[in-house]
């Protein structure tokens, strides 16, 4: 037991050396590139926004469990105002695409929710829960230029919406 104890923590410390540690992303630093397919098979870019509309990029765990389902409805209530404001939403989860479209047809999901079963973006951002491969309840606001303005970490589904509505109304 102690042996792998100590490779794991020799690995972190060289993760960590060489500067790789997603989970230290601050407001103000460039938003780490995605690519992923979205509830309808498309393929969309964080670039693809670059210099047209901020971005909402929301990581939950799981399609259609109580907290995910809250913090998604939300969000779908909150999306006129959102998109007013210039901002477009894009959910993570590590779920695949047949599992995101049921889940956004079922609430009338009005945005992109993004596939990530291999946890590439959910490693990517740090967000990833240890021990189980989720991504934790985290959101970013990236405006036009790719950079991350407002991170929400332990977001709790009521009232984030406007948490959210705020900081992308504050990007002006």
């Amino acid at each position: 037991m102690r042996k792998i104890y100590t490779r794991a923590l020799s690995a972190l410390a060289a993760f960590t050396s060489l500067g790789l540690s997603a989970a230290d992303l601050q407001e103000g630093q460039k938003a780490p590139a995605i690519r992923a397919q979205d509830q309808n098979g498309k393929s969309i870019q964080l670039s693809d926004f670059a210099g047209k509309s901020a971005v909402v990029l929301y990581f939950y765990p799981k399609d259609d469990t109580p907290g995910c389902t809250k913090e998604a409805c939300a969000l779908r209530d909150s999306f006129a105002p959102i998109k007013a404001a210039g901002a477009v939403i894009l959910g993570v989860s590590g779920d695949d695409v047949k599992s995101h479209e049921a889940f956004a047809a079922k609430y009338h999901l009005p945005f992109s929710i993004l596939a990530d079963p291999d946890r590439a973006i959910i490693e990517a951002y740090g967000v990833k829960m240890f021990g189980l491969g989720f991504a934790k309840r985290v959101t970013f606001v990236i405006d036009r230029q790719g950079i991350i303005r407002k991170i929400f970490k332990d977001v709790k589904p009521q009232g984030h919406d406007q948490e959210v509505l705020a900081a992308v109304k504050s990007l002006g």
